[in-house]
């Protein structure tokens, strides 16, 4: 008799994951920093997918936790990154949004959604950007336009096509304006 889906062995990748999703819940004030911890202990110790299931089954669209392998959320309406001279990055499992909102004045935002969790066929990016850098690193599946960004004396550089015969598993649409700046899709 084979053994039901909580039974079944989780992987690092799937460890990994859940302690995303937890770090996530924790950010937005849904656990204090004890349960945070005493969560990741357990997350890093599980050895099943039910262990890491049990984890976020109180926390909003994040159980069961591992669906394919693949962190199983809804995704936020609305995600704003605001830098200065500072930089952010979201890589890894991270949830992508319906929409963004990313200022960056003199410092570089990177969004690399080649390991992001994609579960909206569309992504709404409004950007402004100084004389800072935007980055979007997109794997051959995601289609992004950067044709509606108003640019003054800085640069908008599209290196990625979508191969035909390719299904486009995300649309993404930037609008907005950059000064000195650039946004580069790669």
């Amino acid at each position: 008799m084979a053994p039901g889906r909580g039974e079944l062995r989780a992987s690092d990748k799937d460890r990994e994951q859940v302690v995303e999703l937890l770090r996530v819940a924790a950010g937005d004030g849904r656990l204090s920093a004890d349960e945070l911890n005493e969560r990741l202990e357990a997350a890093l110790t599980a050895r099943t997918y039910g262990e890491l299931d049990a984890l976020l089954t109180d926390l909003p669209g994040a159980g069961p936790a591992l669906a394919r392998g693949v962190a199983a959320t809804l995704p936020k309406e609305l995600t704003r990154i605001a830098v200065g001279s500072a930089s952010a990055k979201r890589d890894g499992a991270w949830v992508v949004p319906q929409r963004m909102q990313v200022e960056c004045k003199s410092g570089s935002v990177v969004l690399d959604f080649t390991g992001a969790v994609i579960t909206s066929p569309t992504l709404e990016i409004e950007a402004s950007v100084g004389s800072g850098s935007v980055t979007l690193v997109v794997p051959p599946d995601v289609l992004v336009d950067v044709e509606d960004v108003a640019v003054g004396s800085g640069s908008v550089q599209n290196r990625t096509r979508v191969a035909p015969g390719t299904p486009v598993r995300l649309r993404v649409h930037v609008t907005g304006k950059i000064g000195p700046g650039t946004i580069i899709v790669r």
